[in-house]
């Protein structure tokens, strides 16, 4: 579940942050290249999230 909300999130706010720029620099907003984008890094984000360490040590004084 965690993993179908993370890229719908990520597809949304990609897709929203490409037609935004797209329309601040006038060239044209392609959706399937934003598209593209949001799934290599959303791919990205859960390789890193499982390939880092988690600290389960609580560090105290």
């Amino acid at each position: 579940m965690r993993f179908i909300v993370s890229f719908f999130w990520s597809f949304l706010l990609f897709n929203m942050g490409a037609y935004i720029v797209s329309s601040m620099n006038g060239v044209a907003y392609h959706f399937s290249t934003a598209s593209i984008i949001a799934i290599v890094a959303t791919v990205l984000i859960f390789i890193i999230g499982e390939v880092l360490p988690m600290d389960t040590e609580s560090k105290s004084a």
